[in-house]
C-alpha cells in the first residue's frame, strides 16, 4: 500500500510537466463562409453571439434577413451548428480564425459539401479588379430559366447601390428568398444560404441590355437564364395552377397528427369554420416563410372562426422521422394550429394523397375552404418577405380572401 501511495505524487508531477491543449474557442462576431459547389465557391455570412446560458448562437445573414441558429455546440476543437428547422448541420474544426468542415444534409447520406469560414470578414463576393466596370443591373426583369429542354418563366428583381447588389427571383412555385452579392468586373453575382438551400446566380449584360446568366444549386443542379428588363413582367395566376378535378367540391382526407391521432375535415373542431390547408414541408424555405406569417396571424384570427391544418410532406416516408421533424418546427415557432403527416415531398405522390386535385405544383400550396366545407381557392407557391411589395400584396390578398369567406352565408353543413 505504501508503494502505491508513493506513486501518486510522481503522477501529479508528470501531469504538470506534460504539454496542455486547452479547448479551442469559437470567436464571437462576423464570419465569412464558403461552400465548395460544382467547382465554385458559394459565399455567405454569419454572426456568432453569446447566448444567455453561456453558450453560443449564430445568425445566418442574407441581405435583410438574420436567421437565428440557436443550437450551436462546441466540444474541444469542434463546433456543430444545427441549421434552424432543417435536417442539416455544419460540422467543423476550430482552427483559430478559421472553421473547416462540412455542410451535411442528414436525410441524404451522400450530401457532404466542404465548408470553410474565416473570422472577421464581412464581405460576400470579392471586389472587382476594375472599379469602372460596374454596369447597372437595377430593375425588374422578365426571366427565362433553361435546363436542358425545359424552361421556366420567372420575374427577377435587382437592387444595386454602387457595386453592392441584392435581389430575388419569383417563379410560379415560389421565390428564391434573400439574394445578396455585388457587381464585379461587369458581372452580377448573388448568393444565398438559408440552412438547407444554397444558390449562386451570375449574369452579364449584353449590348442590347439583356442579361445572360447561370444558376447553380447544391451539388449537381445547373441551368442558364436570360432576362430582359420589363416593368410589366408577371407570372401566371397562382390560383389557376392547382384546382379540383371535375365532380369535386371538397377535400377529404384522414391523416395522423404528430402523435398518431387521425385528423379529418369532418371532425367537430372544423365544422362551420373557415379552414386553411397548408401543404408544406419542414425542408422547404418558402414554407418556412409562410409558417412565420401564419403563426401570429392564426393567434390573432382563429377566434373569428378560422382553423389551419398543416399537411406535412417530408423527406422520408417513416412516420417517426416525419413527426419528429414537424415537432421540432412546432416548438421552434410555437405553432398553435394543427399538423398532420400527409406523405413525402414527391409532388406526384403528394397529389395521390389528395386525389381530388389535378396536381401538386409546389410546396407550399395553400387551400382555402369555406364554412360550408367547399374549396374556394387554391394558391400555388408563396412570395416571402424577400420579395418586398409582392409579399405585402400577398398578405393583403390572403386577408381579403379569409374575410370574404367569413362573410359568406352558411348554405350547407359539413
Amino acid at each position: 500500500m505504501k508503494k502505491l501511495f508513493a506513486v501518486a505524487p510522481l503522477l501529479v508531477a508528470l501531469a504538470a510537466c506534460s504539454p496542455s491543449h486547452p479547448p479551442a474557442t469559437l470567436k464571437t462576431g462576423a464570419w465569412r463562409a464558403a461552400l465548395a459547389l460544382q467547382g465554385q465557391q458559394l459565399p455567405f455570412n454569419f454572426e456568432v453571439v453569446n447566448d444567455p446560458n453561456g453558450g453560443f448562437d449564430a445568425y445566418l445573414r442574407n441581405a435583410g434577413e438574420r436567421l437565428l441558429l440557436d443550437e450551436v455546440t462546441v466540444a474541444n476543437d469542434s463546433v456543430n451548428i444545427a441549421l434552424h428547422i432543417f435536417d442539416a448541420n455544419i460540422q467543423a474544426h476550430i482552427e483559430g480564425d478559421t472553421l473547416r468542415g462540412e455542410f451535411v444534409k442528414n436525410y441524404d447520406k451522400d450530401f457532404h459539401v466542404p465548408f470553410v469560414a474565416v473570422y472577421g470578414q464581412t464581405h460576400r463576393f470579392e471586389k472587382g479588379k476594375d472599379p469602372n466596370n460596374v454596369p447597372d443591373f437595377n430593375g425588374k426583369y422578365r426571366v427565362t430559366f433553361i435546363h436542358d429542354a425545359d424552361t421556366t418563366s420567372a420575374v427577377g428583381i435587382f437592387h444595386q447601390q454602387g457595386d453592392s447588389a441584392t435581389g430575388t427571383f419569383l417563379t410560379p412555385t415560389g421565390d428564391y428568398r434573400y439574394l445578396e452579392g455585388n457587381v464585379a468586373d461587369g458581372q452580377l453575382q448573388l448568393s444565398t444560404f438559408d440552412g438547407n438551400h444554397a444558390y449562386i446566380f451570375r449574369a452579364t449584360k449584353n449590348e442590347d441590355g439583356t442579361l445572360a446568366g447561370e444558376h447553380i444549386s447544391g451539388k449537381t443542379w445547373k441551368e442558364s437564364w436570360i432576362a430582359r428588363k420589363d416593368d410589366q413582367a408577371a407570372l401566371p395566376d397562382p390560383e389557376s395552377l392547382t384546382f379540383l378535378k371535375p365532380g369535386y367540391e371538397k377535400i377529404e382526407f384522414s391523416f395522423p397528427d404528430v402523435n398518431g391521432k387521425k385528423i379529418s375535415l369532418t371532425d367537430e373542431k372544423y365544422k362551420n369554420k373557415v379552414v386553411i390547408l397548408q401543404m408544406f414541408g419542414t425542408w422547404c424555405p418558402n414554407c418556412m416563410d409562410e409558417t412565420k406569417f401564419l403563426v401570429p396571424w392564426y393567434n390573432e384570427n382563429h377566434a373569428r372562426g378560422v382553423e389551419i391544418i398543416g399537411l406535412a410532406y417530408e423527406r422520408k416516408p417513416e412516420f417517426e422521422y416525419a413527426s419528429e421533424r414537424v415537432k421540432k418546427m412546432i416548438k421552434k415557432y410555437d405553432v398553435q394550429y394543427d399538423f398532420v403527416i400527409a406523405g413525402t415531398n414527391d409532388k406526384a405522390k403528394a397529389a395521390e394523397t389528395l386525389p381530388m386535385l389535378n396536381k401538386v405544383v409546389a410546396f407550399p400550396t395553400t387551400i382555402f375552404i369555406g364554412r360550408d366545407g367547399k374549396v374556394k381557392k387554391i394558391h400555388t407557391g408563396y412570395a416571402g418577405p424577400g420579395t418586398g411589395v409582392y409579399y405585402e400584396q400577398g398578405i393583403q390578398k390572403f386577408n381579403e380572401t379569409v374575410n370574404e369567406l367569413l362573410r359568406e352565408n352558411l348554405t350547407s353543413s359539413r
